[in-house]
């Protein structure tokens, strides 16, 4: 592989004492935690919610899938945004929303506030490292920055199980939102005062505020965030509306209308303004690995709330024992993180199907038992582990894979789509098993019986076949362990240069590559 190099630092170096770097990086790393922190310990506090608000299975999905479309959807514009302003913007916009969110005891408000919340996020984590890189501009300084910055989501992702978990049972579930708002007010507060006002003059960043905006293309995404919103009301309520009432029909049918007329847009507008410029999708392997991509947290989230509800409401155990049991899942995780230098050694596709066919092996095991205490060792624990392990399998070598595919400075574009369908994957996901599994409990004996959880994991099983199906056929090897491309390639039609392409921002690319772990719930 080539050599480590500086993620775009400012083209006049901001000379800071070690010490002041140092209180940046904690402050930086402090926000990822709060932004993985803040979703984590809501799936300890999903089950008591639903009881306390009186939510239905559907609803409740609605809790983590409003954030995961507004993070998602303004994630692919935001970057271009990113500088001390945004940064400190996300985080305050974070901690205020929370404080508001902890007062709130009604659905659609605390949904509201969740989609707010997504889009504060948005914000932070691409802010979060311009500012970092610049910081570090050193390549081996920059590389360990960025490591402990991913770190921190991880340590989030688990910790944040475990505190959610202890202030639902020994508080509410309102100190969950209000933890976040106590740490992040002070600290966008010290960021605005601590941060150097020049540290993210880039090119992009030099340009005006009002030129910054035009450039963002807001229609899209509003566009595309407006059709995933209809499109899982379409999907949550045809279990309980019917799937031929016009309350289903309707809204699923704007929805595809509206899918379709957002990428017809794209074509329209200038590659550089564009969210998810159309040539991407010709790259080698791009559309299958997006596919993919659409699993990992689908999957996770999936096994997360269905066993906290199975848990607490229907088992009656205590919020901290089911976190506590839920932990081989992070721990599986963990390990398989490092296994990025088997890429070097195998093609990511023998690995991407071999962490599939793990997966696949788990929710089979999911699907077979799991409704009663004594299946946690045979049935649910080993499917934890493998099943976990082979998901953070295929996310990894995904992620690299997706990387090694684009040019360079398609880094920004590809970063977002790659986060975004992780995130639209599992937002989707949700919407869909959650139809299914209070379907079949309709006739089955009700959520008491396990019934509708397991035709949950059978479907997920079958969306894992299909995929594993899929890269067998469409990955093609012959571009593995090759150098990675460069615009203008003429053996790549889909690469070949215009002189705009190299004006896309490389800081919104390369950071956000390098920030994909900070929503996994490893």
């Amino acid at each position: 592989m080539p050599p480590l190099q500086p993620l775009s630092p400012a083209e006049t170096p901001v000379h800071l004492s070690l010490t002041r770097k140092l209180v940046l990086l904690f402050m930086f790393c402090l926000a990822q935690f709060l932004d993985a922190f803040n979703n984590s310990a809501l799936f300890s506090a999903i089950p008591v919610l639903e009881v306390s608000m009186g939510m239905t299975e559907s609803q409740s999905t609605w809790i983590m899938s409003a954030f995961q479309l507004t993070f998602a959807s303004f994630l692919l514009i935001s970057g271009r945004i990113s500088d001390k302003l945004g940064f400190v913007g996300g985080v305050s916009g974070l901690g205020i929303i929370s404080l508001c969110a902890g007062f709130v005891d009604d659905t659609i408000p605390l949904v509201i506030l969740r989609a707010l919340t997504g889009i504060a996020s948005s914000m932070t984590i691409p802010s979060a490292l311009a500012l970092l890189v610049n910081v570090f501009p050193e390549p081996l300084e920059q590389a360990r920055a960025i490591g402990i910055f991913g770190g921190c989501a991880c340590v989030a992702n688990v910790l944040g199980l475990m505190i959610g978990a202890m202030f639902v049972q020994w508080a509410s579930y309102h100190w969950v939102f209000w933890f976040v708002a106590i740490v992040a007010m002070p600290a966008a507060l010290a960021c605005a005062f601590i941060i150097p006002p020049g540290i993210s003059n880039t090119k992009d960043n030099l340009k005006p505020a009002a030129a910054k905006w035009k450039s963002l293309d807001l229609l899209g995404v509003t566009i595309l965030t407006v059709a995933l919103i209809l499109f899982i009301f379409a999907v949550t309520s045809g279990s309980t509306d019917g799937w031929a009432s016009a309350a289903v029909l309707v809204p699923l049918i704007i929805s595809i209308m509206m899918v379709i007329g957002f990428f017809c847009w794209e074509t329209r507008i200038h590659v550089d303004t564009a969210a998810i410029p159309p040539r991407t999708w010709f790259y080698p392997n791009f559309s299958i690995l997006f596919a993919v991509a659409l699993l990992p947290l689908f999957w996770w989230f999936t096994v997360f709330i269905i066993f906290t509800t199975l848990w607490q409401n229907v088992l009656e155990w205590s919020v901290i024992s089911s976190a506590v049991h839920m932990l081989p899942l992070g721990v599986a995780a963990f390990f398989m993180s490092f296994t990025g230098s088997l890429s070097r050694i195998f093609s990511p596709k023998w690995i991407i199907l071999t962490g599939m066919f793990f997966c696949m092996v788990a929710t089979v095991l999911l699907a077979l038992g799991g409704g009663k205490p004594e299946d946690y060792w045979p049935y649910v624990f080993p499917a934890f582990s493998l099943g976990s392990a082979g998901v953070m399998l295929t996310y990894t070598h995904t992620n690299i894979a997706i990387f090694q595919a684009a040019p360079s400075s398609m880094a920004g574009t590809v970063g977002a789509i790659f986060n975004g369908a992780l995130q639209f994957g599992s937002a989707i996901g949700l919407a869909g098993v959650s139809s299914i599994e209070t379907s079949v409990e309709a006739i089955h004996g009700g959520s008491h019986e396990y019934k509708g959880r397991a035709a949950v994991f059978w479907f997920l099983l079958a969306v894992v076949s299909i995929l594993f199906i899929s890269v067998s056929i469409f990955y093609d090897r012959s571009t593995d362990h090759t150098p990675q491309p460069e615009h203008g390639d003429p053996r790549h039609p889909a690469r070949r240069s215009t002189d705009s392409d190299e004006k896309l921002n490389d800081v919104n690319g390369t950071m956000i590559e390098k920030a994909n772990l900070a929503n996994l719930p490893v």
